[in-house]
């Protein structure tokens, strides 16, 4: 059999001539309509070994243009090395492709205009459906794409917005965490580093941590709350601006996320002030939680999201979504990790 040397796509022409049978029953034959159409079964493996020798692929395009599907969804995350949309991300690959799905993901680096042009590629290859954590507050934008293809919200929700979200109860812990430890300890100051204000779960956490204070009895005072990203960057400068207002170090420091933290963790080790954390004259919280925080010889109390569960919601909407329905939005519980 000789078969052409040339790196254009073997179409179902070539793999006919090939075969020395016609178009149509090749078609036949590969989109597994063999039996229907009594087709010999020489015939059969003739083709389809034919096929397998000259590489060919089903033209997925043109599949999904006759289907109307393409079994694709999109996925939009902040940020690809934070643990937690990377295990989500994982998660959810999994799942997709034990379903027949393919996930295919993208980053928006929390940025608005990323995030756009993100969807826009996603878009432009005819995905079934959209999981994005949204950086854009206007609903106007999402409203757009939701005319023509399903979205899912993931750990974010946009105010205003009538989309199905899954995210983390985060306030209600944060409260506890934070009214627990300026209690214990008899604080008298208590600061709270965030990300970026406009995003929903930083106005949940801030709430949280601000009724944390209130129960501990801690009026909030002017300059503990500061907000910049969810990059560890953010948590060394915010660190750093603290000290140059204070002289010194604060009392406690809670921060809005795990990455927030590695900031700080990375501040107080290039300026020698870990032994503060070891003698407790600085107590550290942080909603989000890593194993390596059980390594530490020091105690820093965690908040931990249930990464698993947020991915088997999102996937359990997305599959509703892709039938039509309308799932209800899901809040997923957080589970406080002490470690005194």
């Amino acid at each position: 059999m000789n078969i052409p040397l040339t790196r254009k796509r073997v179409t179902l022409n070539d793999i006919a001539e090939l075969s020395g049978v016609s178009k149509t029953t090749v078609s036949m034959i590969l989109n597994g309509q063999a039996d229907q159409f009594r087709i010999k079964p020489e015939t059969c493996e003739k083709v389809k070994a034919v096929a397998k020798e000259c590489g060919y692929r089903v033209n997925a395009s043109a599949k999904a243009l006759k289907m109307q599907r393409t079994n694709v969804v999109g996925l939009v995350i902040p940020d690809l090395t934070n643990y937690g949309f990377a295990f989500k991300a994982k998660r959810l690959e999994k799942l997709c492709r034990e379903n027949g799905l393919l996930l295919v993901v993208a980053c928006s680096d929390d940025n608005p205009a990323q995030e756009k042009l993100a969807i826009d590629r996603l878009l432009d290859r005819q995905i079934d459906l959209l999981i994005t954590a949204p950086t854009h507050q206007d609903p106007k934008y999402y409203k757009s794409i939701m005319k023509h293809t399903p979205v899912v919200q993931i750990d974010r929700y946009v105010p205003q917005l009538d989309l199905c979200y899954v995210i983390s109860q985060d306030t209600q812990k944060i409260a506890e965490v934070v009214s627990k430890v300026a209690m214990d300890y008899q604080l008298s100051e208590y600061f709270y580093f965030g990300g970026q204000l406009s995003l929903s779960p930083s106005l949940s956490r801030l709430v949280g941590f601000q009724q944390g204070l209130k129960q501990a009895n801690l009026p909030e005072q002017s300059g503990w709350i500061l907000h910049k990203n969810y990059q560890p960057e953010a948590g060394y400068e915010m660190l750093q601006d603290v000290v140059a207002q204070l002289g010194r170090l604060p009392q406690a420091i809670f921060t809005a996320s795990y990455t927030i933290l590695e900031g700080v963790l990375r501040y107080l080790t290039e300026h020698k002030q870990m032994d503060k954390l070891l003698n407790r004259e600085l107590h550290l919280a942080t909603f989000d939680d890593h194993d390596l925080l059980n390594a530490l010889p020091f105690h820093i109390h965690s908040i931990k999201q249930n990464h698993q569960q947020i991915a088997d919601e999102v996937f359990t909407t997305l599959r509703q979504k892709l039938q039509g329905k309308f799932p209800e939005n899901c809040v997923v519980e957080c589970e406080i990790v002490w470690r005194d």
